[in-house]
């Protein structure tokens, strides 16, 4: 045993099975797919009109689909918060962790795969990790029995090789071992990794956080969908991403398709997400991706940055083609599925709420009656009910870093673009909201 894991299930939680006696086959399997800068409105069940997106739009369809979904702006925060049910402050990761650097999750934050082992679950990481690169930080140090995947931000997905900057590195691996399976096709790995997974662990409870690297640039998308996109007459860079964002959906496609060769499909949660907004980026071909009606993009505090597609599905269990409008956040995945699977968890340490009553209840109001704060570098956003305020923000939507109002104040209900500045008409709003920020950035200064 870890020295720290005995620390973290004293401070965070106590895992046990609620009905006592559980079979190993009557526990729901869980799976996790998060998308990787897939933008606000970026499938056709919430929205778009110019992509092809069947296979996620068949999970959407198939559980509950929220319209007011919220995560980080950027990658591991976000990581971080659904993982560990806390916002990235609290968790330990206001930014992303970078090679040769020290900053991730630490080791002693409890983490969704830590309470799914607990509870008797076999558990993986397939994909993307970027949450650390020193001891105690790695996927097979945060619970998951086997990990398989790239640990930085990004990598190309033939040569398996980081780009960001410095020289090239080779980032692949295995249970921490460095493997190579050069020129194939990182997605198509991630897919047959996840396959031999689910068959070695049909007849057991798994957990999978298939943590898929698309449409985060490069674009590599099939050919044939480059070419579908390019006779549909899209514009660039929009074809490049839409390729890319079709190629996802035949991968996750061959997931679901697996569950049912399988015969598990029925009793497996499956949870669809995007990381953050789509990426407005010099390597990301400054776009592609769509906020739809909402301002930003990833790297900002705007709607377009935080605001995410976001859906479950539990066919038979729990409610299926109906949407929920209430405000949600991805810190509310891990107490909403300890809540689904019988894991009793002590989430008090924990930022999130479990949205089970607002899944079975439509007509129930918010888990977050009392509000919520997003800090990134020198932004902030206090929200609460229809009012939205923005400390020093800026719009990555235009890649405009010189936004000149420092307070923001926005109501939602009548402004989903956020193009008016309420700010003097509302002081005492204004000053409601600041409050609750300076009183979260109390709590969560570390």
């Amino acid at each position: 045993m870890r020295p720290n894991t005995l620390l973290k299930k004293i401070l965070l939680a106590v895992i046990i099975c609620c009905s006592g006696t559980v079979n190993a086959q009557d526990k729901p399997n869980v799976i996790i797919i998060y998308t990787d800068d897939q933008g606000s409105v970026d499938l056709n069940s919430y929205g778009a009109k110019d992509l092809e997106t069947p296979n996620m739009d068949s999970i959407v369809k198939s559980g509950v689909r929220f319209t007011q979904f919220y995560a980080s702006p950027i990658c591991s925060p976000s990581r971080a918060s659904l993982l560990t049910g806390k916002n990235p402050q609290r968790a330990g990761v206001e930014r992303n962790s970078h090679l040769n650097e020290e900053n991730g999750l630490p080791g002693t934050e409890y983490t969704m795969a830590e309470m799914f082992k607990d509870a008797g679950y076999s558990t993986a990481h397939i994909g993307k990790w970027h949450l650390g690169y020193t001891q105690g930080m790695s996927p097979n140090e945060q619970g998951f029995d086997y990990s398989f995947g790239h640990m930085a931000g990004c990598i190309d997905n033939y040569s398996h090789f980081f780009y960001w900057n410095g020289p090239n590195r080779h980032d692949l691996f295995r249970n921490g071992k460095e493997v190579y399976y050069d020129g194939q096709f990182f997605p198509d790995l991630m897919v047959k990794e996840a396959s031999v997974f689910m068959e070695q662990n049909q007849n057991n409870p798994f957990f999978i956080y298939f943590a898929v690297n698309m449409p985060h640039y490069p674009y590599q998308g099939d050919i044939k969908w480059l070419e579908y996109y390019q006779e549909k007459g899209l514009a660039y860079p929009r074809d490049l991403y839409a390729a890319f964002i079709s190629t996802l959906d035949d991968r996750i496609g061959l997931l679901l398709k697996k569950l049912e060769v399988l015969g598990i499909k029925e009793n497996t949660i499956i949870i669809f997400q995007s990381d953050n907004g789509h990426s407005t980026e010099e390597r990301a071909h400054f776009g592609g991706g769509s906020a739809g009606p909402y301002r930003g993009a990833k790297q900002c505090l705007f709607e377009g940055g935080i605001r995410v597609p976001a859906a479950i599905s539990w066919i038979n269990k729990i409610p299926s083609g109906e949407v929920r409008d209430q405000f949600a956040v991805n810190t509310d995945w891990m107490p909403t599925l300890a809540q689904l699977c019988g894991i009793k968890l002590n989430s008090e340490e924990m930022d999130g709420k479990s949205l089970l009553p607002i899944i079975d209840d439509g007509n129930k109001d918010t888990q977050h009656t009392e509000g919520y704060c997003w800090a990134y570098k020198d932004m902030w956003v206090a929200r609460k009910g229809k009012w939205k305020l923005l400390g020093n923000p800026y719009d990555t939507g235009n890649r405009d870093y010189k936004f000149i109002e420092n307070r923001f104040l926005v109501n939602l209900d009548n402004d989903l673009g956020e193009t008016s500045n309420v700010a003097n008409k509302y002081p005492a709003i204004v000053s409601e909201l600041e409050k609750q920020y300076e009183k979260w950035l109390e709590n969560n200064s570390k």
